[in-house]
């Protein structure tokens, strides 16, 4: 007789790291991540699993988004590792369409992952975070925005004094550089507006991580809205902090894809955002490119008011176009 056994057709899957075990080790699942890493790709599954078993909740989540969430930093090549804080498989209490709930897998990219990404990009000269203590801030204009910094370079002093703020700053290859500043008011309004569990319990990664998630913080919004934005870089902005209902966009170069918040019924993923950051950089260009008035007009409608940016660089080019004219 033979040792192995059959399972029962009508037998229900195997739950909890055992399932989650044979649902990603499956040939389809295993396959999509050769696909994307090659050799790398069983390994993967092998930190995800390690992941997966180390936390009771996530082990208790549901495997399709748990595989949808390892698949999306896969495709970022970013391991699923908490003591590298590139990118996290992250469980929440989902509310159903039918009043109960249920465990989901939600992935949530790092700071450091972040850092990576921009990287990764070619465009970047500088990309740095800090947080900012007591008596670094010299002044603050607060017409045209602009912070001047005395930093404590005495690292002992330094940490001896209170953390008000996080601060993001970037240089490009191109010259162009930006920063931004929160302070940590702003940081935690932040994870409360966008973290129910942070809100309502004052737990999950904004408690554990609050340090690195607030530069993660001020880093994703000024990446998103200073900068020139990679496909990795729109993937990440798009899918952070969300569950991936489908895996048909994560090999493809498309972000318009349907993710759902679940840690926050209250807050809608406005994936026009990062098509609207496209748009705006597809107008520079032609701004730049343009080599007559009548030419440089045809951007004008597409140019917001407030985008003082754009309006700058339109004013200087058309008379640059008007000077050559005459």
């Amino acid at each position: 007789m033979s040792n192995v056994q059959t399972q029962n057709q009508n037998q229900l899957p195997a739950t909890g790291v055992k399932g989650i075990s044979q649902f990603l080790n499956s040939e389809s699942i295993k396959g999509r991540f050769t696909e994307i890493l090659g050799q790398k790709g069983v390994g993967f599954i092998s930190s995800v699993l390690s992941v997966v078993s180390s936390n009771q909740s996530l082990a208790n989540a549901d495997q399709n988004s748990i595989y949808t969430a390892a698949l999306m930093a896969a495709s970022l090549d970013l391991p699923i590792n908490q003591n590298l804080g590139l990118a996290y498989i992250v469980p929440y209490n989902a509310r159903q369409s039918d009043g109960t709930f249920k465990q989901m897998a939600q992935f949530q990219l790092g700071y450091k992952g972040f850092l990576q990404l921009a990287q990764r990009s070619g465009q970047f000269k500088t990309i740095n975070s800090t947080d900012v203590r007591q008596g670094e801030i010299v002044s603050w204009n607060r017409m045209s925005g602009e912070i001047t910094f005395d930093w404590i370079q005495d690292s002992k002093e330094r940490l001896s004094k209170p953390v008000i703020g996080y601060l993001s700053y970037f240089k490009l290859l191109n010259g162009f550089e930006n920063s931004l500043y929160m302070t940590v008011e702003e940081i935690d309004a932040h994870a409360k507006k966008y973290s129910q569990t942070y809100k309502k319990f004052g737990t999950g990664l904004w408690k554990d991580e609050f340090d690195g998630m607030a530069k993660k913080t001020v880093t994703k919004l000024n990446l998103s809205k200073n900068a020139p934005l990679s496909i990795e870089m729109q993937k990440a902005v798009v899918s952070d902090q969300a569950v991936i209902k489908n895996d048909n966009f994560v090999t493809g170069e498309t972000v318009d894809v349907e993710t759902n918040y679940v840690d926050n019924e209250e807050v809608a993923l406005d994936i026009t955002a990062v098509n609207k950051t496209k748009e705006r950089e597809r107008v520079k260009t032609h701004i730049e490119k343009a080599k007559s008035v009548e030419d440089l007009e045809k951007c004008l409608p597409a140019i917001a008011d407030d985008d003082e940016e754009l309006v700058i660089i339109y004013a200087d080019k058309k008379r640059e176009l008007t000077a050559k004219k005459k």
